[in-house]
């Protein structure tokens, strides 16, 4: 028999979720330098109680000409105390601890006048490589009809500068929006003659199409130029293949001709359309996050010393709360008379000073986090910072447990950051690493096994190069306990090709 009816039931859990100040610290924490130094100028925009601390002469300045401004308006002790409005309960502001617990504990700030005059001068107009394309093109003798093809032609090109589109695409989109017939040999045609343009190659179909344009440009050795041709549009499966003794046979040539030949097509561009423009180019840089030198004592015993650990800040102001506000908060409170307006101003001041005083701790509480854990890798990895090399198995969570955080803070602050060394330039990723155990019982860094081999690939016999399994019998002969599988794994993540394509002609 079927029941209905209302149930009332209880039940017992439990859920933690990140309060606000928490959501903005773990935001702050994972924000490089240049993403911090944005954050901080947007919220400085949006709160008008946060600004930028001032040197400490004109902070005492402030201070006197704030005690002035409290000996002009002395309070009378045998008047009343005005009504407080319901809305002020609760709405008092600790202004001792928020005027005075703002400044960045040990960290000094500074900006050029230099360098703020170079942000402010504008980057130069660079045309884009399909404006160019365009300009190529108004020169060329093309009818109304072959004009159209060029933009659905140019409009279509790739980021590598591909025309891969099917010809008969182009065609009913013409027809279509314009109300033109047109046959697909206009197409081929259009893009044949758009293939000469600068960058040559653009507009190609594959990357066969592509070498086979700039190799007819080629205006050196004929005889190479020719064998070049015929290899690319007869031989392109062997050329692919690095079958070297099928090509010298079908192409009847000799050892140092069919070098010839493939020095000049790998001398050619795959890619026309990768253009970096000039702008993009000056805008892609690290800028490091820390600085970690590793200083010698003077007199002491060789191999002792000290690092030394700076956090990068120069271009993230020191903030604190306005004293304005508190001036104004001050005049609100003391006023006799109570009006609507000032319950809201009152509330506006508290909520921002609030939230000033949040986003301050959490950027104090992100360079603690980001120093502890900074001076964690140092202490795990004192060999290379000391040396270059020596790189030991580190994982993220023997530095979670050494600070006493979770795993995902740790992430958070290895993520996108980058450390400045006397060795060059690293991203703290580049320390975590799996280990490998030798036969001598000791652990390495799965990074020094693919630096080695990175070394005997980069020394190998081009004529016959290494095959994955040569390259683990090798390393088992230095003592690394490695499998030709992860051998594999390694070298596909160096980005090296397998043995067969490495093959060069010598």
């Amino acid at each position: 028999m079927l029941k209905t009816g209302q149930n009332i039931s209880q039940k017992q859990s439990l859920q933690q979720k990140l309060s606000p100040q928490q959501i903005q610290f773990v935001k702050l924490l994972q924000l490089p330098t240049i993403g911090l130094e944005q954050r901080v100028k947007e919220e400085m925009e949006m709160n008008p109680v946060l600004e930028e601390a001032e040197s400490i002469a004109e902070e005492i300045m402030q201070e006197a000409a704030d005690e002035e401004w409290e000996k002009e308006e002395p309070k009378k002790e045998n008047e009343d105390e005005p009504d407080i409005d319901p809305v002020d309960q609760n709405e008092e502001i600790d202004w001792d601890s928020f005027l005075h617990n703002t400044e960045y504990d040990g960290m000094n700030y500074s900006s050029s006048s230099s360098e703020e005059e170079w942000k402010d001068i504008p980057n130069p107009y660079h045309e884009t490589l399909l404006e160019e394309l365009e300009q190529q093109v108004a020169l060329l003798n093309f009818n109304d009809q072959e004009k159209l093809v060029a933009d659905q032609i140019l409009g279509s090109l790739d980021e590598d500068g591909y025309f891969r589109r099917d010809p008969d695409a182009v065609v009913d989109n013409i027809a279509f929006n314009h109300g033109q017939l047109i046959k697909k040999e206009q197409v081929e045609n259009v893009r044949r003659q758009i293939q000469n343009l600068e960058p040559v190659g653009i507009a190609s179909r594959d990357l066969r199409d592509c070498l086979l344009c700039q190799v007819k440009h080629f205006d050196g050795n004929g005889i190479i130029k020719k064998i070049a041709i015929e290899l690319l549009e007869n031989e392109w499966d062997a050329f692919e293949k690095k079958h070297f003794d099928k090509l010298r046979n079908r192409l009847e040539v000799d050892d140092e001709t069919l070098k010839k030949v493939f020095e000049l097509i790998k001398g050619l561009n795959p890619r026309p359309g990768a253009i970096i423009n000039p702008d993009e180019e000056t805008r892609q840089y690290i800028e490091p996050d820390f600085e970690v030198y590793y200083e010698p004592a003077g007199d002491a015993k060789e191999g002792e010393g000290e690092f030394v650990i700076r956090l990068n800040q120069r271009n993230v102001p020191p903030l604190r709360i306005s004293p304005e506000y508190k001036q104004m908060w001050d005049r609100l409170k003391n006023k006799k008379k109570k009006e609507s307006d000032d319950s809201q101003a009152r509330k506006f001041i508290k909520d921002k000073v609030e939230s000033a005083q949040w986003f301050i701790d959490s950027i104090r509480q992100r360079q603690d986090t980001l120093m502890r854990t900074m001076k964690t890798i140092v202490s795990l990895q004192e060999d290379f910072f000391k040396h270059g090399e020596g790189l030991k198995p580190m994982i993220l969570k023997d530095v979670a447990e050494r600070i006493e955080m979770d795993i995902s803070t740790v992430s958070r602050v290895v993520n996108g950051k980058y450390v400045q060394t006397s060795f060059g330039v690293f991203e703290l990723k580049y320390f975590f690493s799996e280990g490998l155990e030798t036969e001598s019982g000791e652990d390495v860094s799965s990074r020094e096994v693919k630096k080695l081999l990175e070394d005997l690939i980069d020394k190998e016999d081009k004529s016959k190069p290494l095959s994955d399994q040569a390259l683990t019998d090798i390393l088992k002969e230095k003592g690394y306990k490695v499998a030709r599988r992860t051998v594999s794994k390694y070298r596909e993540s160096l980005q090296v090709p397998v043995a067969r394509l490495r093959k060069q002609i010598i």
